[in-house]
């Protein structure tokens, strides 16, 4: 592996390290070291990653904890909404949780963000823990702080900037992870090759079994979680750079609610969302075919999808234009002009809907 440990910082704002493991067996030693001993958690999981995991994690937390709890979520992206989130706040109102209580997140990006979203408004916001059990959430949602929850209108339109106190990852999760999952989160893992690093993708581009990819799997995941951290610390609440972490995601999160969340997955969608993207730049001059080419072939590779479906344009603008990324009717976009390099481009809203045409 890479490292052990990556320090996120960002000078007088926050600093949380990212800890690889292999294992839980020292789970509550690192907690101890990050003196977080002696407190209560809950552990929020859902109900895919409950009967795997979430025992393990509750004896080895018992070790170091004054106290430990669970609350279970019913699992998918439909249920991340702010019902589900207060039932968070019933249980830790029960179960007397105060300000220096943690939560801890088991489980993919929805837990995460929704576990997230709950510490960032209880009692006005207390402590918790990333420990993501997924392959887009080890390599992106875990990591930065950005918490939330879906509305009708669209995806994360309520939500808040909270960063963790650690993010504990364990690649051996992924030996339990079904093969769309692993499909799903592929395509953050390409994106991060699309936007920072040509080597990444080019390293991608050469496995020839998804044996010889999980053997490397370790890596690719601290490359990735490198990269997001070197975004994060330079902006944190997405007013510059951090734009760029937002490429296909535009566009995904569209598809996502057009289809309410059951056709297509998150990396899916924004594989979706890349693809078309960096046509429209293409036609416009500022990257080249052959890019788009190599994006076309390693979406193939992985098996995500790329064409547009078919949508209803009314209920797309409806969805499009409750886009948070908005700004006087402008949307600031990440684009790719090749392989490794991204930048930001304002689109006007009339423009962007002809993205789905």
């Amino acid at each position: 592996m890479t490292a052990d440990i990556l320090q996120v910082r960002r000078d007088g704002d926050f600093s949380y390290p990212i800890i690889f493991r292999k294992d839980f067996s020292d789970l509550s030693a690192q907690l101890k070291r990050l003196e977080f001993s002696g407190r209560k958690f809950c552990i929020v999981t859902d109900s895919t990653v409950a009967p795997l995991y979430l025992n393990t994690v509750k004896k080895e937390l018992e070790r170091c904890a004054c106290f430990v709890t669970s609350h279970v979520l019913p699992a998918g992206e439909e249920n991340k909404t702010l019902e589900q989130v207060q039932g968070i706040y019933q249980h830790l109102i029960e179960m007397h949780f105060d300000r220096k209580d943690f939560l801890v997140a088991l489980g993919g990006g929805v837990v995460g963000d929704m576990t997230g979203f709950a510490a960032a408004t209880y009692l006005r916001g207390i402590d918790f823990i990333q420990v993501p059990t997924t392959l887009l959430a080890q390599v992106d949602s875990s990591v930065g702080g950005k918490v939330g929850v879906d509305l009708g209108f669209g995806k994360n339109l309520v939500g808040a900037f909270h960063q963790p106190k650690a993010v504990i990852i364990d690649p051996q999760f992924l030996d339990t992870l079904e093969d769309h999952y692993l499909t799903d989160g592929m395509g953050e893992v390409i994106k991060y090759g699309c936007i920072s690093s040509a080597k990444l993708f080019v390293r991608l581009m050469g496995f020839e079994y998804q044996e010889d990819l999980l053997e490397d799997m370790e890596e690719i995941i601290a490359k990735c979680v490198q990269i997001k951290r070197n975004v994060v610390e330079s902006d944190e609440k997405e007013k510059g750079l951090r734009r760029v972490l937002n490429f296909g995601h535009t566009i995904g999160h569209v598809i996502e609610s057009y289809f309410e969340f059951k056709e297509y997955s998150h990396g899916e969608a924004v594989a979706i969302g890349m693809y078309q993207i960096t046509k429209m730049s293409v036609r416009e001059g500022i990257t080249t075919p052959e890019t788009l080419g190599n994006l076309q072939l390693i979406l193939e590779t992985y098996g995500l999808p790329y064409e547009m479906p078919e949508m209803d344009m009314n209920r797309v603008k409806e969805i499009l234009y409750s886009d948070k990324k908005f700004e006087n009717d402008v949307l600031n976009m990440c684009i790719i002009t090749k392989i490794g390099k991204a930048e930001i481009v304002k689109i006007h809203k009339d423009q962007a809907i002809q993205l789905f045409q």
